[in-house]
Protein backbone atom coordinates (compact mmCIF):
# COMPACT_ATOMS: atom_id res chain seq x y z
CA UNK A 1 0.00 0.00 0.00
CA UNK A 2 1.86 3.05 -1.28
CA UNK A 3 -0.28 5.98 -2.34
CA UNK A 4 -0.50 9.56 -1.15
CA UNK A 5 -3.05 8.66 1.54
CA UNK A 6 -0.91 5.88 2.97
CA UNK A 7 2.19 8.10 2.91
CA UNK A 8 0.39 10.91 4.70
CA UNK A 9 -1.08 8.50 7.23
CA UNK A 10 2.29 6.89 7.98
CA UNK A 11 3.88 10.31 8.48
CA UNK A 12 1.04 11.46 10.74
CA UNK A 13 1.30 8.19 12.65
CA UNK A 14 4.94 9.11 13.22
CA UNK A 15 3.80 12.33 14.90
CA UNK A 16 1.25 10.46 17.02
CA UNK A 17 3.82 7.83 17.97
CA UNK A 18 6.36 10.37 19.19
CA UNK A 19 3.61 12.25 21.07
CA UNK A 20 2.35 9.04 22.64
CA UNK A 21 5.83 8.02 23.73
CA UNK A 22 6.42 11.46 25.27
CA UNK A 23 3.16 11.01 27.19
CA UNK A 24 4.20 7.52 28.33
CA UNK A 25 7.61 8.63 29.56
CA UNK A 26 6.17 11.63 31.40
CA UNK A 27 3.51 9.58 33.16
CA UNK A 28 5.26 6.28 33.76
CA UNK A 29 8.98 6.93 33.54
CA UNK A 30 9.29 4.03 31.13
CA UNK A 31 8.01 2.90 27.73
CA UNK A 32 6.05 -0.29 27.14
CA UNK A 33 6.75 -0.24 23.39
CA UNK A 34 10.55 -0.08 23.11
CA UNK A 35 10.41 -0.97 19.43
CA UNK A 36 8.38 2.19 18.83
CA UNK A 37 10.96 4.29 20.70
CA UNK A 38 13.78 2.87 18.59
CA UNK A 39 11.92 3.46 15.31
CA UNK A 40 11.05 7.04 16.25
CA UNK A 41 14.56 7.95 17.38
CA UNK A 42 16.09 6.24 14.34
CA UNK A 43 13.80 8.27 12.07
CA UNK A 44 15.68 11.44 13.02
CA UNK A 45 18.74 10.03 11.29
CA UNK A 46 16.84 8.93 8.15
CA UNK A 47 17.82 12.01 6.16
CA UNK A 48 17.81 10.44 2.69
CA UNK A 49 15.10 7.74 2.71
CA UNK A 50 13.76 5.85 -0.30
CA UNK A 51 10.18 6.23 0.90
CA UNK A 52 8.04 7.51 3.75
CA UNK A 53 7.81 4.02 5.20
CA UNK A 54 11.60 3.68 5.09
CA UNK A 55 11.95 6.64 7.48
CA UNK A 56 10.52 4.40 10.20
CA UNK A 57 12.10 1.14 9.05
CA UNK A 58 8.85 0.07 7.38
CA UNK A 59 5.17 0.47 8.33
CA UNK A 60 5.67 -1.73 11.40
CA UNK A 61 7.93 0.96 12.80
CA UNK A 62 4.90 3.19 13.40
CA UNK A 63 2.43 0.51 14.44
CA UNK A 64 2.02 2.16 17.84
CA UNK A 65 1.41 5.50 16.13
CA UNK A 66 -1.17 3.97 13.78
CA UNK A 67 -2.97 2.48 16.78
CA UNK A 68 -2.95 5.82 18.59
CA UNK A 69 -4.12 7.69 15.48
CA UNK A 70 -6.96 5.25 14.84
CA UNK A 71 -8.01 5.32 18.49
CA UNK A 72 -8.00 9.12 18.57
CA UNK A 73 -10.08 9.39 15.39
CA UNK A 74 -12.58 6.86 16.74
CA UNK A 75 -12.88 8.82 19.97
CA UNK A 76 -11.53 5.94 22.03
CA UNK A 77 -9.20 8.13 24.10
CA UNK A 78 -11.80 9.97 26.14
CA UNK A 79 -10.02 9.72 29.47
CA UNK A 80 -9.16 13.26 30.59
CA UNK A 81 -5.47 12.36 30.80
CA UNK A 82 -5.45 11.61 27.10
CA UNK A 83 -6.02 15.24 26.23
CA UNK A 84 -2.23 15.31 26.40
CA UNK A 85 -1.92 13.21 23.25
CA UNK A 86 -3.76 15.55 20.82
CA UNK A 87 -2.19 18.55 22.55
CA UNK A 88 1.30 17.23 21.86
CA UNK A 89 0.37 16.37 18.26
CA UNK A 90 -0.99 19.84 17.55
CA UNK A 91 1.95 21.39 19.37
CA UNK A 92 4.40 19.52 17.16
CA UNK A 93 2.66 20.64 13.97
CA UNK A 94 2.66 24.25 15.16
CA UNK A 95 6.32 24.02 16.13
CA UNK A 96 7.17 22.52 12.74
CA UNK A 97 5.70 25.56 10.98
CA UNK A 98 7.71 27.92 13.16
CA UNK A 99 10.91 25.95 12.62
CA UNK A 100 10.35 25.93 8.85
CA UNK A 101 10.60 29.74 8.89
CA UNK A 102 13.93 29.69 10.74
CA UNK A 103 16.43 28.75 8.05
CA UNK A 104 19.42 29.25 10.30
CA UNK A 105 18.00 26.97 12.98
CA UNK A 106 17.12 24.34 10.37
CA UNK A 107 20.63 24.31 8.95
CA UNK A 108 22.23 24.17 12.40
CA UNK A 109 19.88 21.37 13.41
CA UNK A 110 20.74 19.41 10.28
CA UNK A 111 24.45 19.82 10.93
CA UNK A 112 23.98 18.73 14.54
CA UNK A 113 22.11 15.59 13.50
CA UNK A 114 24.84 14.78 11.01
CA UNK A 115 27.44 15.18 13.76
CA UNK A 116 25.41 12.91 16.07
CA UNK A 117 25.26 10.17 13.44
CA UNK A 118 28.47 8.54 14.71
CA UNK A 119 27.03 8.26 18.21
CA UNK A 120 23.85 6.72 16.79
CA UNK A 121 25.81 4.28 14.61
CA UNK A 122 27.89 3.18 17.59
CA UNK A 123 25.25 2.90 20.32
CA UNK A 124 21.90 2.50 18.54
CA UNK A 125 18.58 4.28 18.95
CA UNK A 126 17.80 2.96 22.44
CA UNK A 127 20.95 4.25 24.12
CA UNK A 128 20.89 7.21 26.57
CA UNK A 129 23.93 8.75 24.84
CA UNK A 130 21.93 9.10 21.64
CA UNK A 131 18.95 10.52 23.50
CA UNK A 132 21.26 13.01 25.20
CA UNK A 133 22.75 14.18 21.91
CA UNK A 134 19.33 14.70 20.36
CA UNK A 135 18.02 16.37 23.51
CA UNK A 136 20.88 18.87 23.37
CA UNK A 137 20.07 19.64 19.73
CA UNK A 138 16.41 20.18 20.62
CA UNK A 139 17.30 22.51 23.48
CA UNK A 140 19.84 24.48 21.46
CA UNK A 141 18.04 24.88 18.13
CA UNK A 142 14.31 24.24 18.66
CA UNK A 143 13.42 25.53 22.12
CA UNK A 144 14.59 29.12 21.40
CA UNK A 145 12.16 29.60 18.51
CA UNK A 146 9.15 29.62 20.84
CA UNK A 147 5.87 27.68 20.85
CA UNK A 148 7.27 25.40 23.53
CA UNK A 149 5.42 22.16 24.18
CA UNK A 150 4.59 21.88 27.87
CA UNK A 151 4.96 18.25 28.88
CA UNK A 152 2.82 17.17 31.81
CA UNK A 153 3.70 14.27 34.06
CA UNK A 154 4.87 13.18 37.49
CA UNK A 155 7.36 15.58 39.04
CA UNK A 156 9.82 12.91 40.15
CA UNK A 157 9.81 11.42 36.65
CA UNK A 158 10.37 14.72 34.88
CA UNK A 159 13.15 15.66 37.29
CA UNK A 160 15.16 12.67 36.12
CA UNK A 161 17.79 13.72 33.58
CA UNK A 162 17.50 10.56 31.49
CA UNK A 163 13.74 10.95 31.20
CA UNK A 164 14.08 14.61 30.23
CA UNK A 165 16.58 13.65 27.53
CA UNK A 166 14.28 10.92 26.25
CA UNK A 167 11.34 13.34 26.09
CA UNK A 168 13.31 15.94 24.15
CA UNK A 169 14.71 13.32 21.77
CA UNK A 170 11.16 12.12 21.10
CA UNK A 171 9.92 15.66 20.54
CA UNK A 172 12.64 16.01 17.92
CA UNK A 173 11.45 12.75 16.37
CA UNK A 174 7.91 14.13 16.37
CA UNK A 175 9.13 17.24 14.58
CA UNK A 176 10.87 15.09 11.99
CA UNK A 177 7.57 13.25 11.37
CA UNK A 178 5.67 16.54 11.22
CA UNK A 179 8.08 17.79 8.54
CA UNK A 180 7.52 14.56 6.62
CA UNK A 181 3.75 14.91 6.92
CA UNK A 182 3.91 18.47 5.61
CA UNK A 183 6.11 17.33 2.70
CA UNK A 184 3.43 14.78 1.77
CA UNK A 185 0.76 17.49 1.69
CA UNK A 186 -0.49 17.03 5.25
CA UNK A 187 -2.25 20.02 6.80
CA UNK A 188 -3.76 20.61 10.24
CA UNK A 189 -7.24 21.09 8.82
CA UNK A 190 -7.06 17.48 7.65
CA UNK A 191 -7.43 16.46 11.29
CA UNK A 192 -10.95 17.88 11.15
CA UNK A 193 -12.05 17.37 7.56
CA UNK A 194 -10.22 14.20 6.49
CA UNK A 195 -10.72 12.11 9.61
CA UNK A 196 -12.49 9.26 7.85
CA UNK A 197 -9.83 9.02 5.17
CA UNK A 198 -7.03 8.86 7.74
CA UNK A 199 -8.96 6.36 9.84
CA UNK A 200 -9.70 3.99 6.98
CA UNK A 201 -6.08 4.18 5.78
CA UNK A 202 -4.70 3.59 9.28
CA UNK A 203 -7.01 0.56 9.66
CA UNK A 204 -5.85 -0.80 6.30
CA UNK A 205 -2.18 -0.37 7.20
CA UNK A 206 -2.71 -2.11 10.54
CA UNK A 207 -4.59 -4.93 8.83
CA UNK A 208 -1.71 -5.42 6.40
CA UNK A 209 0.64 -5.89 9.33
CA UNK A 210 -1.70 -8.39 10.96
CA UNK A 211 -2.07 -10.49 7.80
CA UNK A 212 -0.08 -13.78 7.77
Amino acid sequence: MDDIHSRRTLALAGVFQAAGLVRDVARQGHIDRPEALEASVASVFATDPDSVAAVFGGPAGVRYGLELLAGQLRGQTRDVRDTDLPRYVIGLTVLERKLARQQGALEALGSGIEAAQRTYDHFGAAHPNVHGRLADLYSEHVSPIGARIMVRGAGDILNDADNVAKVRALLLAGLRAAVLWRQQGGRRYHLLFSRNRYLSTADALLAEQAAP
